[in-house]
């Protein structure tokens, strides 16, 4: 079955659930729990409703049979699994306004990058390195559903994710708003630790088979590449972001 139900969307997993749990801007509908969960787990829970401003329902207690029923085939879902409604989502305009005066803010830009565990895993490393947003195009871009929230880990709920029409001009806007955008590539002729990533940067990155699209390319200032051994063509799109905002956040 789906992680998306009509009334909202199932994560799973230990930190997705906590984490979605203790988010105040999310409204929880169901919580569910394996028995042998139901005394810790959902003694937590129970701790979390009481300062949680929407309120939680008390767990309910289902065999894992029944849990996985209602999760994606193959859900590594812990022994805990929660029906929550979607989060509103910020748009460019309020990322902007955010880091208005923030010399040295980061956003990360996903150019085409639609498989869910990459985007999460992403999303995952820009909230460990202190990254005000992640940017993904609308329509090429994976739903925030429970895949993309257990690879982020609980960090879903911490990090705007923004969904803009057009990623070149989401690239011309965040320059407007002092942004340098410094593309990752790994047939660039400088190397990250080489560059001048000091000042606001927005970090885009592109899918791992076709890379950055032109138009994207052309709204980089500069492009980087990460230095690696000879004969490995390229790292996978989320250890490449964690090792770019690890070198940013180094420059700060």
């Amino acid at each position: 079955m789906p992680a998306r139900s009509k009334s909202g969307i199932w994560l799973y997993g230990i930190h997705p659930v906590l984490a979605a749990a203790a988010n105040p801007r999310r409204r929880t509908i169901r919580v569910i729990v394996t028995p042998e969960h139901e005394a810790t787990i959902g003694a937590r829970i129970a701790v979390l409703a009481q300062s949680h401003p929407l309120g939680l329902p008390p767990a309910e207690v289902l065999p894992r049979d029944g849990l996985e029923r209602l999760l994606p085939r193959g859900a590594v879902h812990q022994g805990i699994a929660a029906l929550v409604d979607t989060l509103d989502e910020p748009d460019i305009e309020d990322i902007c306004r955010a880091t208005e005066g923030q010399h040295d803010a980061r956003v990360v830009v996903l150019d085409q990058v639609t498989d869910p565990h990459n985007v999460g895993a992403v999303i995952r490393s820009a909230a460990a390195f202190g990254v005000a947003a992640v940017i993904v195009q609308d329509r090429n871009a994976p739903p925030a559903t429970g895949t993309m929230a257990k690879a982020a880990s609980g960090a879903l709920e911490r990090m705007p994710l923004v969904q803009v029409v057009n990623i070149a001009r989401a690239l011309d806007r965040l320059k407007q708003a002092g942004y340098w955008s410094v593309g990752l590539d790994a047939v660039a002729t400088q190397a990250i630790n080489e560059a001048d990533l000091t000042g606001k940067v927005a970090l885009v990155l592109g899918s791992e088979g076709e890379g950055l699209r032109r138009l994207t390319r052309e709204r980089c200032d500069v492009m980087v590449r990460i230095p690696i051994a000879k004969g490995i063509e390229s790292l996978n799109i989320s250890n490449a972001a964690a090792v770019a905002l690890y070198e940013l956040a180094r420059r700060s």
